[in-house]
């Protein structure tokens, strides 16, 4: 690698915009979602969602994004699964957006709580056919001795409702984050990248830079 001088770095450090400290979070996290969209190829969406157990043991795991504003970040899944297990006796949970197209990250610190029926109904409703028969016939997260078990279980649940709505399973619904910081991240030439955390204070939010 081309050694440079350090008014070299200096003047390719501010060839790239910083991150905005007075920017609203949420506004900014659009933004950057919105730019993601236009040059991630697969699912701009995908975030890794991080639970615990009340012991402090982690998992992680990646989920998709399917709403957000200012009430929060929302995600659908089996309830009881190894996930919907340990949000129900953890609701700490953390998220990880990763777009490597822009070189780019957000961290999201928060708390969990159930959507609303009419909205998991909502959504349920909007996934494809499979996808909601699939729903019904997963013991996800459950050990499955052999696949063709699973199968067999996915045509009886398209033979039980051939035609028609198809229910949402009761132990299938969503949850929506309430963030508690927010941290961005910009990767900028020679690991010199940019890092601004926010945090909540009541109903406003505070911004700091950090060393990257």
């Amino acid at each position: 690698m081309t050694e440079h001088s350090p008014s070299h770095l200096h003047e390719m450090d501010h060839n790239k915009t910083l991150i905005d400290l007075a920017a609203d979070p949420f506004v900014l996290f659009s933004v950057w979602m919105s730019e993601a969209e236009k040059s991630e190829p697969s699912d701009p969406n995908a975030m890794t969602l991080a639970t615990s157990t009340p012991e402090g043991h982690p998992s992680a795991r990646i989920v998709l994004l399917k709403g957000a504003d200012r009430n929060g970040f929302v995600f659908y899944t089996n309830q009881h699964s190894r996930k919907g297990e340990e949000l129900a006796q953890n609701p700490h949970v953390a998220l990880l957006f990763h777009w490597k197209s822009l070189r780019r990250q957000i961290r999201i610190e928060g708390t969990v709580s159930p959507v609303t029926p009419e909205e998991a109904d909502a959504y349920f409703a909007s996934r494809s056919r499979v996808s909601r028969l699939g729903a019904i016939a997963s013991d996800q997260s459950r050990p499955l001795p052999d696949r063709a078990i699973f199968e067999a279980r996915v045509k009886e649940a398209e033979e039980r409702y051939p035609h028609g709505e198809i229910p949402r399973p009761a132990n299938w619904s969503g949850y929506r984050v309430t963030p508690a910081a927010f941290e961005f991240w910009q990767e900028r030439p020679y690991r010199l990248h940019d890092r601004a955390r926010w945090t909540a204070d009541q109903e406003s939010w505070s911004a700091t830079r950090l060393y990257p």
